[in-house]
């Protein structure tokens, strides 16, 4: 498609431990669309940050992208210089970090980091790029911007931070921006906001947007498409309807039921998924989740399931969902 503008296939990133080897991110495949918003879900652990920092190859060095092809606009990402790294993260692929204590540097201004950011890729003199700098911290809800501006990242809050990585991310126009958890340390009020000027500035510039997020009801409201990955791979891939309405694997019902709902009785159990997530040296033999999962069969032991389409856009990788067989939230284990 010609609006297609980011597209990862069969991507394996394995990290390389003195125990074993751990398969953080193992057969991965999507596609991003100018203007679509992809939601990316699952448990800490999946592999969702994992995959977010392959596609700008910011890697951990015990870490290492072992197959699969990461393209951006056609071109292959994985056999960037350092020069068009350089170029490519920022300028055409922009990443809000999870933990913005780590992702500001401590001895230098906020402003003069944004500046540099500003200047290397969008070329602005100084004095534009101060004004640029101050607008996109007002935008994202900063009380006194200019005043922000001057101060060192150990001046302000978690939450300060996280605003100041998102107004970074926003001002230099990129054309995809992956934002992990971009709303983690920020009071509902503010979340509220900033999701909204992510929503707008998407529907003005055309960019892509890959969201990775624990809130359910974020990816309901602002997502097209929604990957549920578990244990470094995909387990369900759908149209955020169709997988809210009909959701196929018993990961994704899990997920579901897990969430509150202020329209359920006050003082009810919250649900969860039992057992923990697998030791990820020891996964790539059969369904990762069969340890957990109620509608468990032997087959579930023995061999890793494709993840198959069901419906149209709607994929579901698990033994019990076939084009034959329809396995229905709710029926007891082993039932067929």
């Amino acid at each position: 498609m010609d609006d297609l503008i980011l597209e990862v296939k069969d991507l394996k990133t394995y990290f390389f431990l003195a125990s074993g080897t751990a398969k953080a991110v193992d057969g991965v495949s999507f596609q991003l669309h100018k203007g679509e918003t992809l939601g990316v879900v699952g448990e800490s652990g999946s592999g969702k940050s994992v995959m977010s920092k392959c596609v700008i190859r910011l890697l951990e060095k015990v870490g290492r992208i072992v197959d699969g092809e990461i393209r951006f606009e056609g071109k292959d990402v994985l056999s960037f210089s350092e020069k068009e790294l350089r170029s490519y993260r920022g300028q055409d692929v922009s990443m809000i970090f999870q933990d913005p204590m780590t992702s500001l540097d401590p001895v230098f201004r906020v402003g003069d980091q944004m500046m540099e950011n500003l200047r290397i890729h969008r070329g602005m003199d100084k004095a534009e790029a101060k004004e640029v700098a101050i607008q996109a911290l007002r935008s994202v809800g900063i009380p006194n911007p200019e005043a922000r501006f001057e101060a060192y990242p150990f001046e302000l809050s978690g939450g300060m931070c996280q605003r100041v990585i998102i107004a970074m991310a926003l001002c230099c126009n990129a054309k995809v921006i992956i934002a992990d958890e971009p709303t983690t340390a920020l009071d509902v009020t503010v979340q509220a906001q900033v999701l909204r000027l992510l929503k707008n500035l998407q529907k003005e510039n055309q960019m892509a947007l890959m969201l990775i997020t624990h809130n359910l009801g974020v990816v309901w409201d602002m997502c097209d498409t929604v990957m549920v990955m578990y244990a470094g791979k995909i387990v369900e891939k759908a149209p955020v309807k169709s997988l809210y309405s009909n959701p196929l694997h018993p990961y994704t019902w899990g997920l579901l039921d897990s969430t509150p709902s202020l329209a359920g009785e006050h003082k009810s159990e919250l649900k969860t998924i039992a057992g923990t997530p697998p030791d990820l040296r020891l996964t790539g033999t059969c369904c990762n989740f069969y340890n957990r999962c109620p509608y468990a069969q032997p087959i579930c032991t023995q061999c890793v399931p494709e993840l198959v389409e069901l419906e149209p856009g709607h994929l579901v990788a698990c033994h019990r969902q076939t084009e034959q067989v329809h396995l229905k939230r709710g029926e007891e284990k082993n039932g067929g």
